[in-house]
């Protein structure tokens, strides 16, 4: 987890209608200059990026705070003890987060022990020896590939849950990329497509992205993915000596 911005100073400018309303509420405030429209873009901007490290704040002592300091009072807190609640704070948070993760990572091999099994019932399913499944959507003719290739794919990959994580087609740009240089359920699985063939995979997490997880990937994640192989591109052949 990236260090807390608990002791940033941009922290103080934490939006209050961003962390007390429902994301789909419309803050009433009214910005009638460039002053308060900048005011309020530096709140809002700030709590968007925090909220996901500190996606609980007691929001009117926060506002307390705020105002007191631009004030010039006296705070409440001694100073010399802030640095000690905000350490103690961020340890909280810490160790909140790491909870959930492993909660979260925990319920993840579940979900996709569940969903591998009764995904490997449906017709026309195969699953191979390493625990990959693939289902024939649309067979091609051409060659197929081997690991040291280069592909041309276009593809979607999705978590469990149906949430596309990713999309060469949503972005209209098939996607080119060394074979062998791929989580292991595509180099494994794109080898058994012929150019023009559109399969779907469904990839258990240890032949994709684990127990770490990647970006948008949740640890221990099983992903679905349908890809379309477009085109080969064999590895040149080295020069004879």
């Amino acid at each position: 987890m990236k260090k807390l911005l608990v002791m940033s100073s941009l922290a103080v400018a934490v939006s209050l209608a961003a962390c007390n309303k429902p994301s789909s509420s419309t803050s009433s405030v009214k910005l009638a200059t460039d002053d308060a429209k900048a005011a309020y873009s530096i709140g809002y901007m700030t709590a968007k990026s925090m909220s996901a490290q500190v996606p609980a704040l007691d929001t009117k002592s926060y506002a307390a705070g705020f105002k007191d300091a631009y004030a010039k009072k006296d705070p409440a807190i001694k100073e010399a003890d802030m640095k000690t609640v905000l350490m103690a704070f961020e340890a909280k948070v810490r160790k909140e987060a790491e909870d959930k993760q492993k909660k979260d990572a925990a319920e993840a091999v579940t979900k996709g022990a569940t969903y591998l099994a009764e995904n490997a019932k449906k017709a026309g399913v195969t699953t191979t020896a390493s625990g990959l499944q693939y289902q024939v959507i649309k067979e091609g003719t051409g060659a197929k590939p081997v690991a040291t290739d280069t592909v041309k794919v276009h593809y979607e990959g999705k978590l469990v849950d149906g949430t596309v994580f990713d999309s060469s087609i949503k972005r209209g740009e098939p996607v080119s990329f060394p074979l062998n240089q791929v989580i292991a359920g595509w180099t494994e699985g794109v080898q058994l497509m012929t150019v023009g063939s559109k399969y779907k995979f469904v990839i258990p997490a240890n032949l994709a992205y684990g127990e770490q997880g990647g970006g948008p990937i949740p640890a221990n994640s099983v992903l679905t993915f349908e890809v379309e192989l477009l085109e080969i591109n064999p590895a040149p052949t080295p020069a004879a000596k």
